[in-house]
């Protein structure tokens, strides 16, 4: 396994960031970890990048124990952080240099990674000089400078206009032909972009670990129904697999499945033996930005 965490509980004073987190990620995987502000995703990365210790658990990378071989365990991590922590007086090459003087890396190292991470037409500017996009990339070239197996990068698209997101996400999809990923976000879109699989949290618990396919097949089914005259949800609730009714108004209700089945032809069938007109029969199948919300939003 590239990542296993076992237990890992966080506490600030009295408050629990993080209980009893337990999961693993193989070799090669790119899994995308989400959760709403707050729920404990950047108190993970720091303690799986070794910037923080649990209180109780234990995490391994590369299979080096973060209590026992920490600096091994780091120097087979790549870490973004949130915040892209960049000197920005510095020229992209001097601050790729001053890390590789650090990682006690070649100076060929730099080159490779300013050409992997497409910096090439910046390499000779300040920092301070460039987009948000290109200091993106800069954070990861000095992510990629030692080759780790291991890439951890928190919220690497925050702010990111809608081109720099493509760029960004065009160059963590190549990165992770040959790494493991373990991407944090809390923007659906990019989990579908880049991942095979999800990890959810939400006030500091595993809600959800599942492959992205597996979360979709997981989805219930919606209908959006406008009948000519009001019907008791009693009457209603005679369909099949139905898990929810709501009147939004008028002679519209909407109907919640647990099914993959087409219900559309059911609820027609079922207006015309009650002598109803259907005027609409629409599907609405939620997303999975619906799904996120309904695992996370508070109950």
């Amino acid at each position: 396994m590239s990542i296993q965490v076992n237990k890992i509980s966080k506490y600030y004073g009295e408050q629990k960031a993080l209980n009893e987190i337990t999961f693993s990620i193989k070799t090669g995987e790119i899994v995308g970890f989400l959760g709403p502000n707050g729920a404990g995703k950047s108190t993970l990365m720091k303690i799986l990048t070794g910037y923080m210790e649990p209180s109780s658990g234990e995490a391994f990378v590369n299979g080096f124990s973060l209590n026992q071989d920490l600096l091994k365990a780091q120097k087979s991590t790549g870490y973004l952080p949130e915040h892209n922590p960049l000197y920005t007086d510095m020229f992209v090459r001097e601050y790729l240099a001053f890390s590789s003087s650090i990682y006690k890396i070649p100076n060929s190292r730099i080159e490779e990674v300013i050409l992997q991470t497409g910096l090439l037409p910046e390499a000779n500017k300040k920092i301070e000089q460039l987009s948000k996009g290109y200091r993106q990339r800069v954070g990861l070239a000095n992510a990629l400078l030692h080759d780790p197996e291991v890439l951890i990068l928190d919220e690497p698209t925050t702010g990111l206009d809608p081109n720099q997101l493509v760029e960004i996400r065009d160059l963590i999809r190549e990165t992770g032909k040959t790494k493991t990923i373990f991407l944090s976000t809390h923007i659906m879109r990019e989990v579908e972009a880049l991942c095979e699989r999800v990890i959810i949290i939400s006030k500091g618990k595993i809600v959800a670990d599942k492959k992205l396919a597996d979360l979709r097949d997981e989805q219930v089914q919606i209908l959006e129904v406008e009948f000519d005259y009001r019907i008791e949800e009693i009457a209603l609730k005679r369909l099949p697999h139905l898990l929810e009714i709501k009147n939004t108004g008028g002679f519209v209700y909407e109907l919640v499945f647990d099914t993959q089945k087409d219900m559309r032809s059911v609820v027609f069938d079922f207006a015309h033996d009650n002598g109803l007109k259907t005027l609409q029969l629409n599907r609405k199948n939620k997303n999975l930005e619906n799904l996120f919300s309904e695992m996370t939003l508070e109950k």
